[in-house]
């Protein structure tokens, strides 16, 4: 079973839907207020206006890409929200803020037996 699908409050959809896009999502449909964001892989991201609490600090999603390259190249694109990264060999990664305060962890792993 994998999961196929995230939801998610937002304060402002249209905003929200702005930056989901530059993740590669694009809107699907709307089921009532809430639209749905779908990506290449079918993976769907609800964004509903919310009522949302104060979230744990440890809470964020994450997005494994398929190479270093990718991660650099969306860490750039993404640089005026980033609040934490690292660079190293077997492990290349950031954190981005979403416009309501959401951690997305963006990130490449060596996987075990492979070299680049």
């Amino acid at each position: 079973m994998d999961l196929n699908h995230l939801h998610i409050g937002v304060d402002d959809i249209e905003v929200s839907r702005a930056f989901y896009e530059q993740l590669g999502f694009r809107e699907h449909v709307w089921h009532g207020d809430a639209m749905f964001m779908r990506n290449d892989d079918g993976f769907d991201l609800a964004l509903a206006p919310h009522g949302r609490g104060v979230m744990p600090e440890w809470f964020h999603v994450g997005c494994r890409l398929d190479t270093p390259d990718e991660v650099r190249a969306l860490q750039r694109v993404l640089a005026d929200r980033v609040s934490a990264r690292g660079d190293e060999p077997d492990f290349v990664w950031f954190r981005a803020t979403d416009p309501d305060g959401y951690q997305l962890e963006i990130y490449w792993e060596r996987e075990r037996g492979l070299t680049l």
